[in-house]
C-alpha cells in the first residue's frame, strides 16, 4: 500500500480568497454601522478603498513591482476597510486617506510589502492619527443623528461647516470622563441607567455593531480563516482584567460583558489581532499574544489617556511577537521538551 508524504495539501488557498473572506465577514458589521449612524459609513469606505489601492498602486510601480497581481490579492482593501471601521465615520475626508496612506506607504510597503510588516498597518494608522489628530478622532456621530446621505456626505467633504451638535463621545469615552469628574461619588451602575446613552450591555446599539462583528469573526473561524487562539485568549484577556476590577470595586469599574461589547474589543479580537504577519504564529504563541493584546487593551481604554486600548495594545504586542513565538516553539515531532 503507497502512502503520501507530507506536506498535504487539502485545499488550494490564496491570498485573494482568504481577504476575500474576511470582507464578507465584514459586512454584517458594516450594514448595523450604517443602520446606526447613517450612510457616512459607506462614504468613508469609498474614500479608504481608493486611497489604498492608489498608494498601492503608486509604490509598487515605485519599487519596480507588478502592480495589477499585488492589487488583486484584496490586502490592500481590507487594510482600508479596516481603518474606515476604527475611524470617526463623520472625520474629514483627508484624514482618512491620510491613515490609508500611512498604512499602505509606511507601514506595509517601506517594510517590504504584503507579508514583510513587523506591525498592524491599520493600527499604525489609527495610532498615528489619534496621536497626530486628537480633536477630530475624537468627534463620533451623535445618538440620534438623522441626516440625508447628500448632508453626511457634505460634512465629510468639508462642503458643510462642521456642528458640534453632529458630535459626540463614544460611550466608552463618556463613562471614562463621567468617573473622572464624579470622584469618589462615581457609580457605574448610575451611569448605565442612562439609556440614551447605553444600551442592554454596552453603549446603546455599538452593542449590536460588536454582535455583528462577533458573528462575522464565527464565520472566519468556522471557513478556517483564522484560528481559535487569538480571538479566545484575547477576549479572555480583556474580560479577566475587566472581571478583576469589577470584583474590586463595581461602583467605579464596569463589568467585563460591558467591555467586551464597547468600543473595538470584537473587531480587535477577529479581525485586527489575528492578523498572520504581525501576530505570532505558534499555537501557544497566539494565546500569549491574544491574552497580552486583551488584556493592555483593557488597562489603555480604563486606565489610560486613550478612550480604546485596541490600536496600542495590538502594536506593542507585535513588538512581543518574535520573542513570543521564540520562547513559544513546539517540540521537534518525535522528541520531548527538554526541561529548562
Amino acid at each position: 500500500m503507497q502512502t503520501a508524504t507530507s506536506p498535504h495539501i487539502h485545499k488550494p488557498v490564496s491570498i485573494t480568497r482568504v481577504m476575500a473572506q474576511v470582507c464578507l465577514a465584514l459586512l454584517p458589521g458594516i450594514a448595523v454601522y450604517t443602520w446606526l449612524i447613517g450612510p457616512a459609513l459607506l462614504i468613508q469606505l469609498g474614500i479608504a478603498s481608493l486611497a489604498a489601492l492608489a498608494a498601492e498602486a503608486l509604490l509598487l510601480q515605485l519599487r519596480g513591482k507588478p502592480v495589477a497581481p499585488f492589487l488583486m490579492d484584496g490586502s490592500a482593501l481590507v487594510t482600508a476597510w479596516l481603518i474606515a471601521l476604527t475611524f470617526p465615520p463623520l472625520s474629514p475626508w483627508w484624514l482618512t486617506a491620510t491613515g490609508v496612506c500611512l498604512a499602505i506607504v509606511v507601514a506595509k510597503q517601506l517594510y517590504g510589502g504584503l507579508g514583510q510588516n513587523p506591525f498592524n498597518p491599520a493600527m499604525v494608522a489609527f495610532a498615528a492619527c489619534i496621536v497626530a489628530f486628537p480633536a477630530l478622532m475624537s468627534q463620533w456621530p451623535a445618538q440620534g443623528l438623522t441626516l440625508s446621505f447628500s448632508a453626511q456626505l457634505d460634512v465629510v467633504l468639508g462642503l458643510a461647516p462642521r456642528v458640534d451638535a453632529l458630535t459626540a463621545a463614544t460611550p466608552l469615552d463618556a463613562m471614562k470622563t463621567a468617573l473622572k469628574l464624579e470622584g469618589e461619588h462615581a457609580s457605574v451602575q448610575a451611569l448605565l441607567a442612562n439609556q440614551t446613552l447605553y444600551g442592554t450591555f454596552a453603549g446603546r446599539g455599538w452593542e449590536w455593531v460588536a454582535t455583528a462583528y462577533l458573528l462575522g469573526g464565527l464565520f472566519l473561524l468556522a471557513r478556517g480563516v483564522i484560528t481559535w487562539h487569538v480571538p479566545a485568549a484575547f477576549l479572555a484577556g480583556l474580560a479577566t482584567v475587566a472581571g478583576l476590577c469589577w470584583g474590586i470595586d463595581p461602583a467605579r469599574f464596569a463589568d467585563p460583558v460591558f467591555h467586551l461589547f464597547s468600543g473595538g474589543a470584537m473587531l480587535g479580537a477577529f479581525f485586527i489581532a489575528t492578523d498572520p504577519v504581525s501576530g505570532c504564529t505558534t499555537p501557544r504563541g497566539k494565546l500569549v499574544f491574544g491574552f497580552g493584546a486583551g488584556a493592555l487593551a483593557y488597562l489603555i481604554r480604563v486606565f489610560g489617556a486613550f478612550p480604546d486600548g485596541i490600536a496600542f495594545a495590538v502594536l506593542i504586542m507585535n513588538l512581543a511577537a518574535p520573542v513570543i513565538d521564540l520562547l513559544c516553539q513546539p517540540p521537534i515531532f518525535g522528541h520531548k521538551r527538554e526541561a529548562p
